[in-house]
């Protein structure tokens, strides 16, 4: 990590940038007292994440046929009637 009052910073910003880009952290600071960080940001995944749980779970083809009609009933809120 390095420590760079603003002035620097502006007089060789793409300095700094590179050296960022190689990982390190470069504390902005007025006056030396530090104010902001200019850090390397995380890569990438290199391969997409998978959504909520799914660990090579599958779904039945049941899942897509229609509901039965007393649950369709059920969320129209006439369970009672026939």
């Amino acid at each position: 990590m390095i420590k760079v009052n603003i002035a620097e910073a502006r007089a060789g910003l793409s300095r700094y940038l590179a050296r960022v880009e190689r990982g390190e952290t470069v504390t902005l600071c007025r006056r030396n007292v530090p104010i902001a960080e200019i850090r390397p940001l995380r890569a990438a995944p290199e391969r997409e994440r998978p959504i909520g749980i799914d660990r090579g779970m599958t779904v039945p083809a049941s899942f897509f046929e229609p509901l039965p009609d007393e649950v369709l009933r059920a969320f129209e809120g006439a369970a009672g009637e026939p």
